[in-house]
């Protein structure tokens, strides 16, 4: 074989060579552009990557380099780094694997009040908490299971062969069994939503969706499990629906207040009334303050609305001073405003614009609401207390642990809850600890109102225990501002 045929050889692998590099070029760059798509487009909740496709790769061992280093972040992008646990968008990646979905159960857990745990003992104490619930669930559910922290304090569980509630109930005492943090004994609760797959299969958004429901109703009815149902749903579209239709509700007038005369007994007479808000909603007819508040809470709107609120009051107000009825209007206000720095300077601006005294005006705030931030609600209430404006507890007895708190409150008047009327007539237990609920209060200097009287017989019974007020249908009903214009000269001087 001569030179000519050897280069000609020699050449011809060469370009062979060139060729299959080129062709591992092209693939390497088609993965790495397939992976990254993926990641880009597979979720609504994209994967943190460092690697940047802003400059091509210039060669094949750049995008061998690239494709491995985008391999290695999209796997550990697929798990919770304090637990080990896959990730929400790992555990959606493997449901949508395994659709449809029409066996099974889905179980939604969360840590029942574990924000508690990291302001009381640290982060690095709920962190060990976690990893230490996690190995515990790990532990106990089957392998063939598939299981994901979702968020702080949830994780979702996914068990292909279903759960019955014996064996769920079994699951939450294991769990509920107690810790040790760094050689620190810790116990928790937890509540649990529950979603049948055989009867309520659907898409990934929609199951999930299904479950947090059914987690939201065990927190709403305070049980430790609840399952999700037919009609949960709607529910929720109410909820929606309300949400969506507050600010328009404002605008349109469909909201509007009610005043609620309080019986008082030293002295005798009525000199107060509550303000109560009503709404009458075009298509979902009456709603309740108590169905619609805690959504505007939710919603993050409660502003708007204690807003509204108190410009309706202070100018109902000052047309009542107009016709001579000079009486103290209590509003209730959710413990988030007490959070706004302005609210001080709010009342104020009101009270000036309209000519009243600060003491036309009493806050009222739920007391186990308080209890949540007691050393915040202190401060909050001693501003408002400095420019004059009275405060009073509502729904006394309601709050958890928090005797020993009331002593530092520094409110003028506590209103113990209806909760405590019931029974009355007829169980010594219940005049009892009636009794010692209004001895308690008074003995801290505290006024005290009894809600919910709707018999004389109670009333009579109250006042015996040395009450200061009572409100009730049995003294007055919520009355629009003209009908209590009109009752108010026969209110005032009840006897």
């Amino acid at each position: 074989m001569d030179n000519v045929e050897l280069l000609s050889i020699a050449c011809m692998v060469l370009v062979l060579l060139l060729a299959i590099a080129f062709w591992r070029f092209l693939l390497c760059r088609r993965q790495l552009k397939q992976l990254y798509s993926s990641v880009s487009h597979s979720s609504d909740e994209p994967y943190l990557l460092n690697v940047s496709l802003e400059s091509s790769p210039q060669s094949l061992s750049q995008v061998e380099e690239m494709v491995s280093q985008l391999k290695q972040q999209l796997h550990q992008a697929g798990f919770d780094k304090l637990t080990g646990l896959s990730n929400r968008l790992s555990m959606k990646q493997k449901l949508a694997s395994m659709m449809p979905l029409k066996q099974g159960s889905l179980v939604l857990l969360d840590i029942y009040r574990f924000r508690y745990v990291n302001d009381l003992f640290g982060f690095s104490f709920g962190d060990e908490l976690l990893k230490q619930i996690a190995n515990r669930i790990e532990v106990d559910v089957h392998s063939s299971s598939a299981i994901a922290r979702m968020n702080e304090d949830e994780f979702l569980i996914y068990f292909p062969d279903g759960i019955t509630e014996t064996e769920l109930d079994t699951f939450i005492e294991y769990l509920q069994q107690p810790y040790s943090v760094f050689e620190s004994p810790i116990t928790v609760r937890v509540q649990v939503g529950h979603l049948g797959l055989e009867r309520f299969h659907g898409d990934i958004s929609t199951m999930l969706r299904r479950l947090d429901l059914a987690l939201k109703k065990a927190k709403q009815l305070d049980r430790t499990i609840a399952h999700y149902e037919l009609g949960d749903d709607a529910v929720q579209l109410r909820e929606v629906s309300i949400i969506n239709s507050l600010v328009k509700a404002l605008q349109d007038g469909e909201l509007y207040m009610v005043y609620q005369p309080k019986q008082n007994f030293q002295p005798l007479g009525c000199n107060q009334v509550e303000a109560l808000m009503r709404w009458q909603h075009k298509t979902l007819g009456n709603i309740s303050p108590a169905e619609f508040i805690p959504l505007a809470e939710y919603a993050g709107m409660i502003d708007l609305i204690s807003q509204w609120v108190l410009d309706q009051v202070v100018i109902q107000q000052a047309k009542w001073r107009e016709l001579g009825l000079e009486l103290q209007v209590a509003v209730n206000l959710s413990t988030q405003d007490l959070k706004n720095q302005a609210l001080i300077q709010e009342i104020e601006a009101r009270l000036f614009k309209y000519q009243l005294p600060a003491n036309a005006l009493s806050i009222e705030l739920t007391e186990s609401k308080l209890m949540e931030d007691i050393d915040g609600a202190v401060l909050a209430i001693n501003r408002l207390r400095s420019i004059g404006v009275d405060i009073a507890i509502d729904d006394f007895g309601t709050g958890h642990s928090s005797l020993a708190y009331l002593k530092y409150l520094p409110v003028d008047e506590v209103k113990i809850d209806q909760a405590f009327v019931e029974g009355l007539e007829t169980d010594p237990q219940a005049k009892h600890i009636m009794d010692t609920s209004i001895r308690l209060a008074k003995g801290l200097g505290f006024k005290v109102t009894v809600e919910g009287v709707e018999t004389e017989v109670v009333k009579q019974i109250i006042v015996q225990m040395g009450v200061d007020k009572i409100q009730g249908d049995v003294f007055a009903k919520p009355l629009t501002p003209a009908e209590l214009e009109v009752k108010w000269p026969k209110l005032s001087s009840v006897i």
